[in-house]
């Protein structure tokens, strides 16, 4: 039977303090990475950042960086991604950001709109990634 491994970021663990509901922000398991929606958490100040889509949508990738290092993977290694975010016309202006990360052969991706958040950013990603 397959193992699964919670992946620790120590840096977003700061960030987020308080505020994290209970999810890990990635698990291991066959081979697999399994990333939560990660959003646009200021990993140096804490909090989220606030700032264009454009940069939130940044953050957000640097971020899933973090995670995936964390868990000794790399977005070359990514499979699948899902963006949600609170506006559809965002698509464009967080397609600007994401094509810099992803320049050769890209994941499959989903872009999903969603009504709000609980909590005060605008987008966030998760993704799949083989070890």
């Amino acid at each position: 039977m397959a193992e699964k491994r919670v992946i620790q970021v120590p840096a977003l663990e700061r960030a987020a303090a308080g505020r994290k509901p209970p999810l890990s922000w990635a698990v291991e398991a066959g081979g697999f990475v399994f990333v939560s929606g990660i959003p646009p958490i200021d990993p140096d100040h804490g909090g989220f950042l606030k700032g264009t889509i454009e940069q939130q949508t940044e953050r957000a990738l640097e971020n899933v960086k973090l995670v995936l290092t964390a868990a000794g993977t790399s977005l070359d290694k990514v499979v699948k991604v899902t963006i949600y975010s609170v506006n559809s016309a965002n698509f464009g202006r967080i397609n600007s950001v994401y094509e810099k990360y992803f320049t050769q052969n890209p994941p499959a991706r989903t872009f999903v709109t969603v009504a709000s958040w609980p909590l005060e950013f605008d987008m966030e990603i998760e993704c799949v990634a083989i070890l």
